[in-house]
């Protein structure tokens, strides 16, 4: 029996206080956004540290000026170090009155089928998941004494809301975290018999607009005809943003956009992601992005424009006849590639200068502005993953962008100098965010023999 046999058989027979050593992190309402949870937090962030130390880890808590980050080290045998990415923060419960059972008491739930899933909050995103990688080295010590590969850990409390004090962590210790290759376990599978790599993340430019015309709302009656209107001149401008191929029209937005290669376009179109499917049960049938491009293109590896909220004039009970002297929209761009959200945000707002009158001004606010990650498709790392998740799942891993941002991924690429191999095991109904969150038992059990391939593949490299 190899090292690798013998550490799955491991993990097999250790399942049931694998998922009682969960359960113990679940029960913490780390609950980042609210400072009511703060001591909560710093009890997760503890417990996180004390679990690590019990499998030899070298590890403390780190404080930042919010919550803190908690840093393992292991030597592990010789290879590339790496360095895996987690957060053991978690979402508000609210509306609390929707859980079947309270949030912070976890517990297993069989469906009908036989289906079990353990049901929390952070069941999912992402205690669960990060659990699957502590696991999984868990049953590398116990089986052969130490890990496969030197490994460290960054474990935050702040990812639920911003990650705001975690990228100048990054910045400020970027010596320290200069390593191989960064394992990220916050993503999805593409179904619950299909594991996945994500390879890009879209960045994120997100603005504020305001448009100004007279000094004050005015009497329709009076003004109409004569006066602009700062709404009619805000919808002109977000109108213009797309031609009738849903082609975004500013200027340069399509710069370092990059077609993916033809076989993993093949591998995405056998998917078979169908507007039936994704559209129909939210009420809709026909897609709106670009033509020509498939579904799975339109939301994970093409970048796209979207007015968020409009906001002006007299919006109350009733009728009040004015045109208003003020409008304002929130737009957001998601990008792919090598798209710089500077040269984005800086076309957009050239873009709606151009069509102002000389008598009207426009304001601009930044919201945030975060780059996309594309991971190489001829990466080995990538191509390993695969392989040994094809092993694990019986079924051949497919490399799909996510249509969602990361933050931090792109500082371990732009401040660290790694890639970032991103491989989750969340589905589309465990309810991230929502009330009655939950995560598979059988997410959970195979994404720790999967980590523990992973581990094995990345140690032969």
């Amino acid at each position: 029996m190899s090292s690798l046999d013998a550490v799955l058989g491991r993990i097999d027979q250790d399942i049931d206080q694998s998922v009682e050593r969960l359960f113990a992190l679940l029960r913490i309402a780390s609950v980042s956004t609210d400072p009511a949870y703060k001591e909560q937090c710093r009890t997760a962030a503890e417990h996180v540290a004390a679990d690590l130390r019990s499998i030899g880890f070298a590890a403390d808590v780190r404080p930042t000026e919010g919550h803190p980050v908690v840093v393992g080290k292991s030597n592990g045998a010789a290879g590339p170090h790496v360095l895996f990415y987690g957060h053991y923060d978690v979402q508000p419960v609210d509306p609390l009155n929707q859980w079947k059972t309270p949030p912070f008491e976890p517990r297993i739930e069989t469906l009908p089928g036989g289906r079990k899933i353990i049901v929390a909050r952070g069941a999912c995103d992402d205690k669960g998941q990060a659990m699957t990688f502590i696991e999984a080295c868990r049953a590398f010590k116990v089986v052969t004494g130490k890990l496969p590969l030197p490994i460290t850990t960054m474990i935050e409390g702040e990812e639920e809301c911003g990650s705001k004090n975690l990228f100048k962590f990054v910045s400020d210790n970027a010596a320290e975290f200069k390593l191989d290759l960064a394992l990220v376990c916050d993503t999805a599978m593409w179904d619950a018999e299909t594991p996945a790599v994500t390879t890009s993340l879209r960045g994120l430019v997100y603005e504020d607009v305001k448009i100004t015309c007279a000094d004050r709302d005015l009497h329709s009656g009076v003004f109409g005809g004569a006066a602009q209107n700062p709404i009619r001149l805000l919808a002109k401008i977000l109108g213009a943003l797309w031609d009738d191929d849903g082609r975004v029209t500013i200027p340069g937005f399509y710069d370092g956009v990059k077609d993916l290669p033809a076989d993993t376009k093949a591998d995405l179109q056998a998917l078979n992601l169908t507007p039936e499917k994704f559209l129909g049960p939210i009420g809709l049938k026909t897609p709106a992005g670009e033509k020509g491009r498939l579904l799975i293109e339109q939301i994970t590896t093409r970048p796209t424009a979207e007015i968020n909220g409009i906001i002006g004039g007299y919006t109350g009970e009733g009728a009040k006849t004015v045109i208003p002297g003020q409008a304002s929209a929130k737009v957001s761009f998601r990008l792919v590639g090598e798209q710089d959200p500077e040269k984005v945000r800086d076309g957009f707002r050239a873009f709606a200068v151009k069509r102002l009158p000389a008598d009207c001004k426009v304001e601009f606010g930044n919201f945030g502005l975060a780059p996309p990650l594309q991971l190489s498709f001829d990466n080995p790392t990538l191509n390993k993953a695969r392989a040994v998740l094809a092993e694990e799942w019986g079924h051949k891993a497919v490399a799909v962008g996510a249509g969602g941002s990361i933050p931090i991924v792109a500082d371990f690429k732009s401040v660290l100098g790694m890639d970032s191999l991103l491989v989750g095991f969340a589905l589309d109904d465990d309810r991230v965010h929502s009330p009655n969150e939950k995560f598979d038992l059988k997410c959970f059990h195979k994404g720790i023999r999967s980590w523990a391939r992973i581990l094995d593949a990345l140690a032969a490299t």
